[in-house]
């Protein structure tokens, strides 16, 4: 942090031996300590969330932090160094920047597994250096914990080796745990309190969401209000019908309710049951040519803001089914209506972790995805999906 903040008021030192005593100078430091700890602090708890490359991270956590300080220094017309502020901010990037290329390179992620139980599953998770053990008498230095199955029948030597790395200070984990925490799913075998912690999300930040969500939402609409004109225009003149399209959807603790998107697909083509009309498919024929762009742009979303306002609706979510569909997953899926017990979103976890899809199989997974998002329900797992969904936008990932 030291590095950060004050190396830019020492180099200038050389010029002007009195810069520490000029209270913007004064100002921005502190300010340059505030917003570096929220960013250090941020960047911690979204480093630790599964299927986060850190140093993608760096960036824009840093500079929503400094962002944020700077902007509320500006509203109040505090004054301050912009070169000073703009110099820590890059130098905090910096910084990270080298420490997490240094610790991928000294210290690689690494884990023991203990044979037996359902430990096959984790064959498949890139990202770790396994170290798969073959005898209790094995002890592998320099790794970040021991993975077994706790609830299979180990021998009475394996739990005397996991005790003794217990005691070692070496931290066991479940491997249902360890599967959860890299892949960002939790598999579902039944809704217990073992599987999901608590079956509400935390009541609290549930009332906070609403209301950041509320505010964002009358902001888009007020300030895009323009933008959202152009592209009801643009869409009458592209094809034949109405700018908005309207569907029947399940919502919040079930509610069925009608969500507003734009339309991007030409009016009465025929494609074949209820069920099937419902689905996008890759290469969609009914997509107008304006509409594929408003999806792979996300702009076909914009008019959901009207639905967060009348509090059907979050940002971020699980994303909502169209009611056949979802009656059609209740009826194949177990546990498909949890699902409905926070707030459906325009974007979230599933969404940016695995994109659009229609087939059951496909489903049950992005299913894991959502009971992921509702047992770690928090204000970091939201930022994290935020950045990415600013990802998804730029490459079109998912998109239908």
């Amino acid at each position: 942090m030291a590095f950060a903040i004050l190396t830019p008021a020492l180099v200038r030192m050389v010029i002007d031996p009195n810069i520490f005593s000029y209270s913007n100078i004064q100002i921005t430091i502190f300010a340059g300590l505030v917003a570096h700890t929220l960013g250090f602090f941020f960047f911690r708890r979204i480093a630790n969330l599964p299927g986060v490359a850190a140093a993608g991270y760096i960036m824009p956590t840093f500079a929503l932090c400094y962002g944020l300080v700077y902007l509320a220094i500006f509203l109040f017309r505090i004054d301050y160094s912009a070169f000073q502020a703009a110099s820590s901010l890059t130098l905090s990037i910096i910084w990270y920047f080298g420490l997490s290329i240094l610790s991928r390179r000294l210290d690689p992620y690494s884990l023991a597994v203990i044979p037996g139980g359902a430990i096959g599953r984790l064959e498949e998770i890139g990202g770790v250096n396994w170290h798969w053990l073959a005898s209790p008498d094995i002890i592998i230095d320099r790794v970040n914990g021991v993975v077994a199955d706790l609830r299979s029948d180990l021998s009475d030597e394996w739990e005397r080796y996991i005790a003794d790395r217990a005691l070692s200070g070496t931290p066991v984990y479940h491997v249902k745990q360890i599967s959860e925490s890299l892949t960002g799913r939790v598999e579902i075998e039944h809704l217990s309190e073992n599987t999901l912690g608590s079956l509400n999300p935390n009541q609290a930040y549930l009332k906070i969401k609403q209301a950041v969500d509320w505010i964002a939402a009358l902001f888009i609409l007020v300030v895009f209000s323009p933008l959202l004109l152009f592209v009801a225009a643009a869409i009458k003149f592209d094809s034949a019908g109405p700018a908005l399209f309207m569907q029947e959807r399940m919502g919040y603790r079930g509610k069925i309710y009608e969500v507003y998107k734009f339309r991007t697909m030409k009016i009465g083509a025929p494609i074949g049951d209820e069920k099937e009309e419902a689905i996008t498919k890759a290469g969609d024929a009914r997509i107008t040519r304006l509409g594929q762009f408003l999806r792979k742009s996300r702009i076909d979303e914009l008019p959901q803001a009207f639905n967060i306002l009348r509090g059907e609706m979050s940002w971020i979510g699980p994303r909502p089914e169209a009611l056949v569909l979802s009656k059609w997953y209740e009826a194949e899926l177990p546990f498909y209506r949890y699902r409905h017990i926070v707030r459906p979103g325009i974007t979230g976890w599933a969404q940016v972790n695995q994109g659009h899809v229609a087939a059951v199989d496909d489903v049950l997974e992005k299913l894991h995805y959502d009971f992921y998002y509702i047992k770690n329900f928090s204000p970091w797992l939201d930022v994290l999906i935020v950045f990415r969904t600013i990802r998804t936008m730029l490459t079109g990932f998912g998109a239908r």
